[in-house]
């Protein structure tokens, strides 16, 4: 049969570890040496067409419908250890060119990327509520101890991303993508600046307005529902931006670094956290339609051009995988200790779909496939005020 004997072909060299496949027909196939570690099985068949349209789409239509179920004995999160099995054979469908061959088509217009920040951050700050931890923060954690909660490793970052700074009281800090406000008003509070945060989500921008109503923050923290594009604002003596320039698109990359550098005063200095990839730059079909429309993760040498190019100079640059695949984890066992809430809120395909998502992300820090980075920069070679050591940030 043409359909099964594709089935073989592709799953023959996708993983590095034995996975058992039960087919729609009833038969079944374990490939790899040894017993299954994972099962995958299928409740009905996806035509050969539609999986080389774009395999990863395909599949992960399949799964969160429900047609496609992969579970483990031996795995705790058996999607992460799968597909974190494809990632690391070179081989698999997730590498597979050929299969990959439709990508949706992206526009990063200021109107396209509200609708696109809306998709994602909008879905509703109940709905987040549900599986994050209090800080309410939605990116990755930092972790000064391994065995760190959610909440304390997110108030790390904060504190590792403002201690990078050097922040002297009394000056100004900006935030782009400022999410749910707890860097911006971290900044306000410990290291008395007068801070802005902009976000294109307007459940983030009441989220945030509340937030400084209830601190009495009013006279030093403001929250703009404003495109970084089109922020009129004399510069700042501090920039941070987490988790913004994935959502820009490849074709804005540079353009993000120079509106970067337009907002740094001479001397400033910026803490710019994002997905990176040192493999270069790529996007997943079945994110861009789901998860994030409008995503892109670049590649690290394609955003150290852009830094270059926008005039900035480079002092610090610290990779943080581990600890990316680390909060993914975490925040997946947040989210299926409230699956039935999630249900309840969003449906069940979304639960699946969601669920997916993390353990996907998870996946991919875990294989290397993506990296998190942050690039602390200045604007001018001196004159910054930061420490001629690292020791500063540790303190």
């Amino acid at each position: 049969m043409l359909t099964k004997k594709f089935y073989d072909e592709m799953f023959a060299h996708s993983f590095n570890i034995p996975v058992k496949v039960q087919y729609w027909d009833h038969t079944e196939q374990t490939y790899g040496d040894g017993p299954a570690e994972i099962t995958i099985a299928f409740h009905k068949e996806i035509p050969i067409r539609t999986i080389a349209k774009n395999a990863s789409l395909a599949l992960g239509e399949a799964y969160q419908k429900g047609d496609i179920d992969v579970t483990s004995q031996m795995h705790h999160r058996p999607l992460e250890t799968l597909l974190t099995a494809a990632y690391e054979s070179a081989g698999s469908f997730m590498r597979n060119k050929k299969l990959m061959r439709f990508i949706p088509k992206q526009s990063h217009s200021e109107h396209k990327s509200k609708a696109d920040i809306h998709s994602h951050y909008d879905i509703g700050n109940d709905f987040y509520r549900l599986w994050l931890d209090k800080t309410m923060t939605y990116s990755c954690a930092y972790f000064d101890d391994w065995h760190d909660d959610l909440e304390t490793a997110q108030k790390n970052k904060v504190e590792h991303i403002l201690r990078k700074l050097n922040p002297q009281p009394g000056r100004t800090f900006l935030d782009i993508g400022c999410g749910w406000g707890t860097l911006m008003l971290t900044a306000a509070q410990e290291y008395h600046l007068d801070v802005v945060g902009i976000t294109l989500s307007e459940e983030q921008a009441k989220f945030v307005q509340d937030r400084i109503d209830a601190l009495g923050l009013q006279d030093h923290a403001q929250v703009l529902l404003r495109d970084y594009r089109e922020l009129d604002h004399e510069p700042f003596d501090y920039v941070t931006s987490v988790g913004m320039f994935e959502h820009v698109g490849q074709e804005n990359l540079g353009l993000y670094f120079n509106d970067v550098a337009k907002l740094m005063k001479q001397g400033g200095s910026a803490l710019i956290h994002g997905i990176t990839r040192q493999q270069g730059g790529a996007n997943n079909a079945w994110l861009q339609k789901y998860i994030f429309p409008g995503g892109y993760v670049p590649g690290l040498s394609e955003n150290v051009d852009h830094i270059i190019n926008a005039g900035l100079q480079i002092s610090d640059l610290e990779p943080l995988r581990r600890h990316y695949q680390r909060t993914t984890e975490l925040w997946d066992n947040n989210f299926n200790n409230v699956r039935e809430d999630v249900i309840k809120l969003m449906g069940g395909e979304f639960a699946r779909m969601w669920d997916l998502y993390l353990q996907a992300c998870a996946a991919s820090f875990a294989s290397g496939n993506i990296d998190v980075m942050q690039f602390l920069v200045t604007k001018g070679a001196s004159g910054t005020g930061l420490p001629q050591t690292r020791e500063y940030m540790y303190e």
